[in-house]
This record gives structure tokens, sequence and C-alpha cells, in this order.
């Protein structure tokens, strides 16, 4: 009986994964959703906007960007985890999706062993801002301050665990920076409070951050690349200001599912490096700060694993407890 039920089980898994092959050949023939763990503004919900209009006109079905936020991306991992690996769901993620289960009390889903990589899309500086709270030219100008009343000033961030968060934290503990952490759930909150004074810089990953910066509501004082980003060629990175050699950069990319088929995550991740490789979308990300990245899934998969061992570190390095 238990030999009868062994074979039935795997005439069922392999009946399934044809299946799942078959309809990828065909894929796709109705709408596709990619869940955008954080809410519109985010640097994820700019670069999935543009990528999936560009996969929306080439697949002749609507790519819509569905912003999931909460609980640091665990609400919106947790669609995608539970999906049907048939590429119908798809997610457009960055670090937090390595943080949010480490910093859950009960994590839903392991971001590695859970999800298919897809492909890395773009990388970009965070870059330090500052309000009207603290009247700073210049990252020297902003380290002197901050370290002449350690705990005195503040920092912002989109919340415990966020990418911002982790930069902030890395860049305090290289410039040994004594500050206050300010999370907020949304990033027009977070703004608010910066125009207002009462929160006195912030580390973007660059897209959330150019709007505010083109008003010329926030001024931004130093960016986290190894050279130059095209969206401020005449703001100085972090590493000509006073901070040699350091970096501070994000990065994100597309995951489906797991047990996606090769052939289906292999189309996908075709159809996306073209576009990415294109001028359009390279002009558009790098006027907004960031840099298409396109490659294999084998490389998106080894930058995940890599940031997962560092973002584990600052965890245990600052302390921070389970949060969800």
């Amino acid at each position: 009986m238990k030999i009868r039920n062994v074979v039935a089980s795997v005439l069922l898994t392999a009946t399934g994964l044809c299946a799942l092959t078959a309809a990828a050949q065909n894929f796709p023939n109705r709408p596709v959703r990619m869940v955008v763990p954080f809410p519109p503004g985010a640097a994820s919900d700019f670069l999935a906007r543009v990528l999936g209009q560009k996969l929306g006109e080439t697949w002749g079905q609507q790519v819509v960007v569905d912003n999931r936020p909460g609980a640091g991306g665990l609400i919106g991992g947790t669609v995608v985890a539970r999906a049907a690996p048939d590429g119908y769901t798809i997610a457009l993620v960055g670090q937090p999706h390595l943080t949010a289960p480490l910093l859950s009390k009960e994590p839903p889903w392991d971001p590695l062993k859970d999800f298919t990589p897809i492909v890395l899309v773009a990388s970009m500086p965070n870059v330090a801002v500052v309000g009207p709270g603290l009247q700073v030219s210049s990252l020297n100008e902003l380290l002197t301050r901050v370290r002449e009343k350690p705990g005195f000033y503040n920092f912002g961030s989109a919340g415990v665990g966020s990418s911002s968060h982790f930069a902030t934290e890395m860049f305090n503990s290289a410039a040994k920076l004594n500050a206050v952490h300010v999370p907020f759930k949304l990033l027009g909150d977070a703004l608010a409070e910066m125009y207002g004074g009462r929160v006195h810089y912030y580390l973007f990953p660059l897209p959330a951050g150019m709007p505010a910066l083109r008003d010329g509501k926030l001024k931004p004082i130093a960016t986290g690349g190894r050279t130059r980003t095209v969206a401020l060629p005449d703001v100085p990175t972090m590493s000509e200001s006073g901070m040699p050699g350091f970096v501070s950069e994000s990065y994100f990319g597309l995951m489906g599912p797991k047990n996606m088929p090769a052939a289906l995550v292999a189309r996908i991740n075709a159809d996306s490096v073209k576009f990415l490789k294109t001028d359009e979308i390279r002009t558009r990300y790098q006027q907004n700060g960031a840099d298409p990245a396109p490659g294999t899934p084998e490389q998106f998969y080894k930058v995940m694993a890599e940031e997962q061992a560092r973002v584990k570190k600052i965890i245990r390095d600052i302390g921070l407890k389970p949060q969800y």
C-alpha cells in the first residue's frame, strides 16, 4: 500500500511539472501580476513600473504592479511564496526580502529556499539627504555636527529592517555617528517630517528621493556609489567627501515562487535582459538614480546569498530584535 502511494505521489508530481513546462511554452496568455512589497513611490515601485510596461508590450498582456506593503516586505513576499509557480505572480524585491524574515519571530518563508531567482534588475547608490532642520552643505559638515552632539540628531527610514534603515546603520557605524532612528511606514510621512525640520537626515535609495531633490525641498550632500551618478553629477560620492572607500548601494531583482520551470525562468529572464540593455530603459533608470544590472538567475542568487550574510552581521552588530 505504501509503495502504491509513493508511486502515485511521484506520478502526480511529474504530471504537475509536465503541465507547468507545457504552460511555459504559451506564457503568458493572461495578465501577469508583479508584486512590489512597498507602497507607490518607493524605488522598487519605480523600477517595476518601467520594466513591467516594456514586458507587457512585448508579451501582449498587461503586467499589473501590485503594491503590497507591510511587515517590512513579509506581506508581499507571502503573496508570491504561496502563488502557483506558473510565472503569473512574480515580485520585484530588494534587500528587505532578506532582512524581513531575519526580523520575524516566525518567518513565513525562507528568502532563498522558497523563491526562484529570475533576474537582477538594477543597482543604485544611496544618497545622504538633509532637511531644513540640519543646515549643512557637505558630508563633512554633517559628520562634524552629529559627532558634536551624540544622540541629539536623528535619521529617518522606511521602517525597521528597510534598506534605508540598514544603509544608515552602516553609514553611522563607518562614520562613528550616534543618532536616533525614526522609522516611518509611508514615504510621504517621512518627507513631511523632513520638510518640517523634525527629521535631520536620511539615506534614500536614489530613485525614491529624486522627486523631492528635483523640487529642491531636500538637499543631497553625498551619494554612496563608486562613482558619481548620472542623476546627480554635481553631488560628490561619500568616498570623495570624508569617508574614503565607503560604498552604500542597493539592488533590486525579479523573483518568483519556488519550483518555477527552468524554461519559464529563462523566458522571463531573456525578455527582461533584452529591455534592461536598451538605451531607453538605461536612460530612464539613470535619470532617476538607478543603473540597469541584467544578468543570469545564478548571478542574482549569488548577490542575494552574499547580501544575506552581510545583513545578518549588521543585525547582530546593532542588536536588532525580532519586530514582526
